[in-house]
């Protein structure tokens, strides 16, 4: 590899277009000697003259023909390279990819992204809106930058930043007797016919870890793979079910009702998992800035 410098490809490509060195030298900022130094120097990294001088007048060697082309494009792209980074620095320009579980990503998502938006439009957002546990995959295998979800618990390559505890509420037929009470005690609620997602879903299987330490037993009667499918079937009165306060407005918006469920009160952190010793975009390190500083607002937003 020639050490060849940006420094001499520019005195280079001056010298080549203007074919005199006093103009070369306004061109690139440097003085004359200091421009035939940068000629001198390249040229012998190159093993021979690319200029061929007389006292009238200055020419490019065939060698010089050819390299002459190559040198503006490397020139070019490296400048454009340059300003493609300085821009991605400053935030006028990149792209953000995350994931994030798909209670979250339909309701408090969407604000932030706005957010983010109005401070850096130039920046665009991809979204993977999928199962709690993919996101941490996603986020492990470096398929996104930043996933939002439950605590994935201790990790030897993860950093999980909490936002919010993520309480699980009862969700009921407007019309069902339960829907009269503000609080609904698990053993009330397991009475009627329980609609739940199907395992390996970790909602179901951390419903029925606690309450199987309490004595209590889900018997569903209809199992989904998706919340959305809960929320209809509860409205067209097939029954109830237990959705994390992330969805409290889906479920408003298909024709449920929510009310507080205790006895035990079952909740868990929500929160911001990326990965660590690799660290984050400009653009996705604003982003991660806007959401920890939106923990508040996100958790008055989930509440009854």
């Amino acid at each position: 590899m020639k050490n060849i410098t940006l420094k001499q490809l520019r005195a280079f490509v001056a010298v080549a277009r203007t074919q005199s060195f006093t103009e070369a030298c306004v061109q690139v900022h440097l003085s004359q000697p200091a421009l035939s130094i940068a000629i001198k120097n390249l040229e012998e990294e190159v093993g021979g003259a690319l200029f061929s001088r007389t006292t009238r007048a200055i020419a490019l060697t065939p060698e010089g023909e050819e390299f002459y082309p190559v040198a503006q494009k490397i020139l070019h792209d490296c400048e454009s390279a340059l300003d493609d980074l300085n821009q991605r620095f400053a935030l006028n320009r990149g792209r953000v990819v995350l994931a994030a579980m798909p209670s979250f990503a339909s309701s408090l998502l969407p604000g932030i992204i706005s957010q983010y938006r109005t401070l850096y439009p130039n920046v665009s957002i991809t979204v993977n809106d999928v199962i709690a546990e993919d996101v941490v995959d996603m986020v492990r295998n470096g398929q996104v930058e930043v996933g939002i979800t439950f605590d994935p618990g201790r990790s030897e390559d993860l950093t999980f930043t909490p936002l919010f505890d993520d309480r699980f509420v009862a969700v009921v037929h407007p019309d069902h007797p339960l829907a009269k009470s503000c609080n609904i005690p698990w053993q009330a609620l397991l009475k009627n016919d329980f609609i739940t997602l199907q395992r390996p879903s970790s909602i179901r299987l951390l419903i029925e870890a606690k309450l199987r330490q309490l004595g209590m037993q889900v018997l569903p009667e209809f199992e989904t793979h998706q919340l959305a499918t809960i929320g209809r079937m509860v409205a067209t009165g097939l029954g109830v079910s237990a959705v994390p306060s992330l969805c409290i407005q889906q479920m408003r918006e298909l024709g449920a009702v929510c009310r507080e469920l205790d006895t035990p009160v079952m909740q868990r952190p929500v929160g911001v998992v990326m990965r660590k010793r690799y660290p984050l975009s400009t653009a996705a390190r604003s982003l991660v800035d806007i959401i920890l500083g939106s923990a508040n607002d996100l958790s008055e937003r989930i509440k009854l």
